[in-house]
């Protein structure tokens, strides 16, 4: 049994680092809280696709009394176990592919930002115009304004390495 516990502790450890150094990117007052509406951007940025449904569930789970914040020492707990049982795995690279080529109907392997918006604010599981403002910054290609979708899906579908 020791042996089991001992393998898993860095396991572990490395899973706490990596959750509590993409919270911090988003706790602007170093107070080891960050605003609610920051919870998607970390939880994806971990490599987790949740459902809206089931976001709002994580949230309900570690939001301080309707206060707006999520606090680490709430949120470090509930995101290791999702991490450690793969809860929300990323969308395999081949449907992402599918799912961008059917945007751009005329296979110019890319899509103009705002296109991608539209989609993306309008349709389906609804993103924030603040969720897609931070998504475009990291992902057009600034110099031509495009977002070339073959670079991505690898980003998108990769696993965080947990």
């Amino acid at each position: 049994m020791m042996e089991d516990k001992q393998s898993a502790e860095p396991v572990v450890a490395d899973v706490h680092k990596k959750i509590t150094a993409a919270f911090t990117a988003f706790d602007y007052e170093s107070n080891n809280t960050v605003d609610v509406r920051e919870i998607g951007t970390i939880i994806y940025s971990l490599g987790c696709f949740p459902t809206q449904a089931d976001l709002h569930d994580i949230i309900a789970e570690v939001e301080e009394d309707n206060t707006g914040f999520i606090a680490l020492d709430k949120f470090l707990p509930v995101m290791t176990k999702v991490l450690l049982e793969h809860k929300f795995p990323p969308i395999p690279e081949d449907q992402l592919l599918q799912a961008f080529e059917v945007l751009d109907k005329e296979k110019k392997g890319y899509l103009v930002p705002e296109v991608l918006t539209h989609y993306l604010t309008q349709e389906g599981e609804l993103f924030t115009q603040e969720e897609m403002d931070e998504m475009l910054t990291a992902f057009t290609d600034h110099q031509k304004n495009l977002v070339y979708y073959k670079d991505l899906i690898s980003q998108l579908a990769a696993d965080p390495g947990i």
